[in-house]
């Protein structure tokens, strides 16, 4: 019998900034048989006013969801309908934080990108420019950038070099709070043994994909010691290249176990997480 294990942790700096707009959600448990893990980053929109209070209220709906409906759900696990559901609750909470707004005479909203694994499978919902990025033999974006650039690169107006560097290379096409509608991103699969990173736009802007590569790279992450030592040495990276922005990671271990009984794998995910 072959299960995935998984090790996390999450870091998160407000940089240069007096407010941390960033929110993050991150829970690893065993439920009965299987092994469970959400992780959550959203982006409270800088340029609009209370962006913290937005990416609050999302983490807080969903911390609220996991704790009344995982266990439900567990009973026959359908991540497509998960996923689903995910979605419903982002177009309910653009509605609710633009209300919101509406009554404190305040413009808010957040980014959204959530993962959530059970055993080997895992579903993605994204809206907006946060990321979850795979790690394996290389660096794979596994969500798309609600942005104008991201856009125009689509369209062939815009080189991948020249987004970078445009001046709307922040414009979001789409947010939790701000936009019209919100129509999320969802993917759902196999998880793969290898290295799941989810980060804020701030943590990627002044650090390559290379630096980024070589030291989340599944072989360098030994314990979750390295993966702090690892994430706040690319953190502090940022920060000495003058990063404005909120920084926040969270970085996801993924590794299968060969196991030859249901009890011995479980003995064996408790201890993990136990340690």
């Amino acid at each position: 019998m072959i299960v995935m294990r998984y090790m996390a942790i999450a870091e998160s700096d407000a940089g240069m900034k007096d407010v941390n707009q960033d929110g993050i959600f991150l829970k690893h448990t065993l439920s009965g048989n299987r092994e469970v893990l959400i992780a959550i980053i959203c982006d409270g929109i800088g340029g609009l006013s209370k962006g913290e209070i937005a990416s609050a209220m999302v983490i807080k709906a969903f911390q609220e969801w996991f704790s009344a409906e995982m266990s439900n759900e567990l009973r026959h696990v359908d991540m497509d309908v998960i996923g689903n559901k995910w979605a419903l609750l982002l177009k309910s909470l653009n509605c609710r934080i633009q209300e919101y707004g509406q009554e404190v005479g305040e413009k808010m909203g957040t980014t959204f990108t959530g993962v959530l694994f059970v055993d080997d499978q895992f579903v993605l919902v994204h809206v907006g420019d946060t990321r979850l990025y795979y790690i394996g033999k290389s660096l794979e974006q596994m969500t798309c950038d609600h942005t104008y650039v991201a856009r125009e690169v689509m369209l062939g107006n815009l080189t991948q070099e020249e987004a970078r560097t445009n001046k709307y290379r922040n414009m979001l096409l789409q947010c939790v709070g701000a936009s019209r509608k919100v129509e999320p991103q969802i993917v759902s699969g196999s998880v793969r043994q290898g290295v799941y990173m989810l980060c804020s736009d701030g943590f990627r802007h002044k650090i390559t994909e290379r630096e980024i590569f070589e030291n989340f790279v599944f072989e360098r992450l030994k314990n979750q010691k390295t993966m702090k030592k690892q994430c706040q040495y690319l953190i502090d990276l940022n920060k000495q290249r003058e990063e404005k922005d909120n920084i926040s990671v969270i970085l996801i271990k993924s590794f299968g176990r060969k196991y030859t009984s249901l009890g011995q794998k479980i003995f064996f995910i408790k201890k993990w997480l136990l340690d």
